[in-house]
């Protein structure tokens, strides 16, 4: 079995891939002031839901966007099978040509999206990633990455309505009945449900104009499932796609 590893701004996905099929997946908080001994512990006690042992992996490689836990991770695989995780970065093969101002300024996640949409989809592609933040990536036609829009999450918006106000409450991520609220908890699951909605249907208009042909658009991430059935554009979810192009990453350099 391959462990992938996808480290996040608030969570931490892992896969174990038998071949192309992926097992299992599960997740853990991100927390930059663990130890890799506590990484370690929780790893090992969340993959015995599975029945995954010491015994069971045989290679590793990690994605992070939270440089202060690549070492920590690094050293907690090692702990515990023995083994020297891969770490996607500078220096892996990627098999995709990035055209950007500073390659190597490029989110690994962003990678290992595209590198998936690539080698399952083909390309060209728009790549959605709705995580802590939301991320749309252009891939070309030769598969390539072009460049990237950022905007904040949706849990970054949801949250920062209740906190950052006076009034509003925390609330569900779940859509109304309406996107007219007629009370609090409805009119901010409205804004927040719908109107990202609007924003990937409208980023993805402007993309697309810019391209001068509509792109295949496929979305990953935890939130996507709430969101993307709300938006106008034909969009297939695939919620494990970062751990897809790891595990492609990995057969790639071995």
């Amino acid at each position: 079995m391959i462990l992938t590893i996808d480290i996040g701004n608030s969570n931490i996905m892992l896969g174990g891939f038998e071949g192309d099929t992926l097992s299992f997946v599960v997740c853990i908080s991100t927390e930059t002031q663990k130890t890799s001994d506590e990484y370690a512990s929780k790893i090992l006690g969340v993959l015995a839901l599975y029945g995954v042992g010491r015994e069971n992996v045989k290679g590793a490689i990690i994605s992070s966007v939270v440089p202060p836990l690549n070492s920590v991770m690094k050293e907690a695989v090692k702990l515990i099978w023995g083994i020297d995780s891969l770490m996607v970065g500078p220096g892996i093969k990627t098999g995709i040509n990035i055209h950007c101002d500073t390659p190597s300024s490029v989110g690994a996640d962003l990678i290992c999206a595209c590198v998936a949409a690539n080698g399952i989809y083909g390309s060209p592609s728009l790549i959605v990633d709705m995580g802590t933040a939301t991320k749309i990536t252009v891939v070309n036609e030769k598969g390539a990455f072009i460049g990237v829009s950022i905007m904040p999450g949706v849990l970054m918006g949801l949250n920062s309505l209740a906190e950052d106000t006076a009034q509003l409450p925390k609330v569900e991520l779940e859509a109304p009945r309406s996107a007219i609220g007629k009370n609090t908890t409805d009119s901010m699951r409205s804004g927040i449900v719908f109107g990202n909605a609007a924003m990937v249907d409208g980023m993805i208009d402007r993309i697309n104009a810019e391209m001068g042909t509509a792109l295949p658009v496929y979305a990953t991430g935890g939130v996507a499932p709430m969101i993307v059935p709300h938006c106008k554009h034909d969009i297939k979810i695939d919620e494990y796609l970062v751990l897809k192009g790891l595990n492609i990453l990995y057969n790639k350099n071995n």
